[in-house]
């Protein structure tokens, strides 16, 4: 078995009318209840930049090797994460069918990567 991380971009989402964003959330959260009754859900979430909301800040942050904390980067970004979902699947297609549920629910494309092998999963 593998561990993929299926993710999508902050903004990728930008383009959804707000009177359809209840509907892509059923629709996300139905796929996570597949996963998760399929028994290949390890983790799954989306990514809060909302700074003024105190419960749901992210501050963003980056630790260098000398322990050194800087803030960042921030939401004006491009290359942030918005969403992740990470499935652990025997084969590269399973990963990508997934992906696939993942993209139609939450209306954008997603990214798939493979996490390297790891032992002590076994």
């Amino acid at each position: 078995m593998a561990r993929y991380l299926i993710s999508f971009d902050k903004g990728a989402m930008d383009h959804i009318p707000d009177e359809e964003f209840e509907q892509v959330g059923k629709d996300s959260h139905a796929v996570c209840r597949e996963a998760k009754d399929a028994g290949v859900l390890v983790f799954t979430g989306g990514i809060h930049y909302d700074t003024e909301d105190p419960l749901y800040a992210a501050e963003p942050a980056v630790v260098s090797t000398d322990g050194l904390v800087t803030d960042g980067p921030y939401p004006e970004s491009k290359e942030l994460i918005g969403g992740v979902f990470v499935v652990e699947v025997p084969t590269r297609e399973e990963a990508l069918q997934w992906a696939a549920k993942v993209a139609a629910a939450c209306r954008c494309a997603q990214d798939v990567r493979k996490f390297m092998y790891d032992p002590e999963l076994e």
